[in-house]
């Protein structure tokens, strides 16, 4: 009767040597660790090798490889054998349950996350590792779209790396026939899984342009989910099973719940910079008008005044002369330098700082206002490219003025420089484009002189904001140390495709299941 019973257990059931080798195992323990019914003997086990000295403890866990794509968790208790170096261990696979609490404490700490954090990229960050490491997935992407919704850009990845032209080289993709599971998802907003994704990728000539992207590292199914905020698509989640791993219920609906977290982050984030926008145009208006109307016009008399005062006492008609003219000297050199500065403030206060005229025009202005204001020589050089730029929407060009604006910023404040130079053109390299805009001055450089990228480790919360800036639009900000003295910073923004509409063909497909 014992053997019938350890025969027909349902749990696994085995003996392990001191060198955690498999010594015997029933059918139960075979099934579940993968193992050749005729060839259990020697064959290393999932359990750690037990101690001889350590007591008896209770349930454990661990994770074994059944086959390639593969992976189980076991609860096991072991129990050695008496007077021998031998061990029985009892376990059963808690697999589904344990991957049911990995993913509900993801999406817990994905809303945590939506809740706390400030910064989109960073939560769509958080986002994509969690979804990578809660289901053991080869890669993660999540995209979103911009306020013209006609881009996707890559804000949070895992695996892979953030491609700032990956959007670009998919549609290059698209031109050579290729099919989008990534755009049929956003249109239609349902979810697609695909089988074997990755061979068929690697295959197809279409996919040239992302093969060595998207090569490593390697994946086998895939799924697209898309971000609904209020029923609009507002990204996608893309997710890239690991080799031998496949896509069932529970696996689409937890990507589902994480696509839900995602889209919320992003409505939050809009409905956040709506609001700031407001209150910053709005505080920016009383602002100039109370400089303007107040204290630029005081300024200004103390001006006149404190000159009418050293015209008196060059006439003679003052007592103490030189000690008059002195004072008079002072307060007007004074009043002259608070006035540019006030001026300056104006121009900068007042809403949206101008790119309604136009970005270079703009960006005019800030040169002008900051040379006025300071000793800086400030320099604007334009190719004509440059020209292409009013074409652009105008909230990219808002934050293209922005961060100008706050490396310049920078420049005047921090770098101790007589000389700034801002470029500004637009790079076509094939059918893509690219708008560059550089702000170098000829500073004290940058402390330690090394390549950074702008971050908050880097540089600061101004220089979070130029990222975060750039990432709104798929590009990417770079400071670095000149070998001449000074500091550069290069803001490179994607100019390509636009999404495109949806097309009955990919309207009417099916989800692949």
């Amino acid at each position: 009767m014992p053997a019938e019973l350890v025969e027909h257990a349902p749990e696994g059931l085995a003996v392990i040597d001191a060198d955690a080798r498999f010594v015997e195992a029933n059918p139960a323990a075979v099934a579940l660790c993968g193992l050749r019914a005729g060839a259990v003997a020697g064959t290393g086990s999932p359990f750690p090798p037990p101690d001889a000295d350590a007591s008896p403890t209770g349930e454990s866990t661990v994770e074994w490889q059944v086959a390639p794509g593969v992976r189980r968790e076991f609860a096991y208790v072991l129990n050695q054998m008496p007077g021998r170096q031998l061990w029985v261990v009892s376990f059963r696979d808690v697999t589904v349950s344990r991957q049911r609490q990995r993913r509900l404490a993801a999406i817990a700490k994905a809303a945590s996350s939506v809740a706390s954090k400030r910064s989109l990229v960073g939560t769509l960050e958080t986002l994509a590792r969690e979804v990578a490491r809660t289901d053991s997935l080869a890669g993660v992407q999540v995209l979103t779209t911009n306020p013209a919704g006609d881009r996707l850009h890559v804000m949070g990845a895992a695996g892979f790396g953030r491609a700032p032209d990956f959007f670009d080289k998919l549609m290059e993709c698209r031109a050579l026939g290729a099919r989008l599971i990534t755009l049929e998802a956003l249109e239609t907003r349902k979810p697609f899984v695909v089988a074997d994704r990755y061979d068929e990728i690697q295959r197809d000539p279409a996919w040239a342009p992302l093969h060595e992207i998207m090569r490593h590292p390697r994946w086998g199914w895939f799924a697209s989910v898309p971000l609904l905020a209020r029923g609009e698509p507002v990204g996608i989640l893309n997710a890239y099973f690991a080799p031998g791993q496949t896509v069932g219920d529970t696996e689409l609906a937890f990507l589902l719940a994480m696509a839900e977290q995602a889209a919320m982050a992003v409505d939050h984030a809009a409905l956040l910079d709506r609001e700031r926008d407001v209150a910053r145009r709005e505080e920016r208006q009383r602002l100039a008008r109370d400089l303007h109307d107040s204290v630029v016009q005081q300024v200004f008399s103390m001006m006149m005044q404190a000159r009418s005062l050293g015209v008196l006492v060059q006439r003679g008609l003052a007592p103490l002369p030189e000690k008059v003219a002195q004072v008079a000297d002072d307060l007007s050199t004074s009043a002259e330098d608070v006035l540019a500065d006030l001026r300056g403030m104006v121009v900068e206060l007042r809403p949206a700082t101008g790119t309604e005229r136009g970005l270079l025009s703009a960006l005019r202005s800030l040169v002008d206002t900051t040379q006025a204001r300071t000793e800086l020589s400030v320099e604007l050089a334009m190719d004509d490219s440059a020209q292409e730029i009013s074409e652009l929407d105008a909230d990219l060009l808002e934050d293209v003025y922005r961060i100008v604006a706050e490396a310049l910023h920078n420049s005047v404040k921090h770098a101790a420089a007589s000389r700034v130079v801002i470029h500004l053109r637009v790079a076509s390299h094939g059918s893509r484009r690219r708008l560059l805009a550089e702000v170098i001055d000829d500073g004290c450089g940058l402390a330690g002189g090394s390549d950074r990228r702008s971050g908050p480790a880097s540089g600061g919360m101004g220089m979070a904001v130029m990222q975060e800036r750039a990432a709104r639009w798929g590009g990417v900000v770079r400071v670095r140390d000149l070998p001449s003295g000074g500091a550069r910073m290069q803001l490179t923004l994607p100019l390509l495709t636009s999404l495109p509409t949806t097309s009955s063909a990919s309207a009417n497909r099916t989800v692949t299941p």
